[in-house]
């Protein structure tokens, strides 16, 4: 019974986050698509140091939300490998650290690096130049990382986000 009640557990949360991410992105899609963009969901990205669960829910939730994108299915494909790959990154090179700071500033920049993805994609698709749209995605990106690590490092300092 105790076993069922774990996976259950941890499906809920995953479901939630994977609902939160795509909730919030497309509350703001105007913001979440595009080379100057603001993507405020990628703060949960966070969530993936904690527990390799996470990445599955951040995948699935950039899945469904990538289903509005108005780079289409390419953005449906690359967008969500590109989620999965970053957020894989980030909790290999961070599990082994101890300090929720570090984890959580590995994780930004693991993320904002990535950032190169969306911009070739948007490069390949919209012909758009590929550096200055990278500037603008990484910054967008950053910027939505830097926010989510303060509201996650004050979740996790309440909850224990590792199990």
């Amino acid at each position: 019974m105790e076993k069922t009640q774990i996976k259950t557990a941890t499906l809920t949360k995953a479901g939630l986050i994977a609902g939160l991410y795509v909730a919030i992105s497309l509350v703001i899609a105007p913001y979440s698509f595009g080379a100057v963009q603001f993507r405020f969901a990628e703060m949960f990205n966070h969530l993936a140091v904690f527990n390799k669960r996470y990445i599955w829910a951040l995948t699935l939730g950039c899945l469904i939300t990538n289903f509005f994108s108005p780079l289409g299915v390419i953005d449906v494909v690359c967008g969500t490998l590109g989620t999965l790959v970053m957020t894989t990154i980030s909790y290999f090179v961070s599990r082994y650290v101890k300090s929720v700071a570090l984890k959580l500033t590995i994780s930004t920049v693991v993320c904002t690096l990535a950032m190169w993805s969306v911009a070739l994609e948007l490069h390949v698709i919209n012909h758009l130049p590929f550096w200055p749209t990278y500037l603008t995605v990484a910054i967008g990106e950053l910027a939505s990382m830097v926010v989510g690590g303060f509201l996650i490092y004050a979740v996790s300092r309440q909850i224990d986000l590792t199990k």
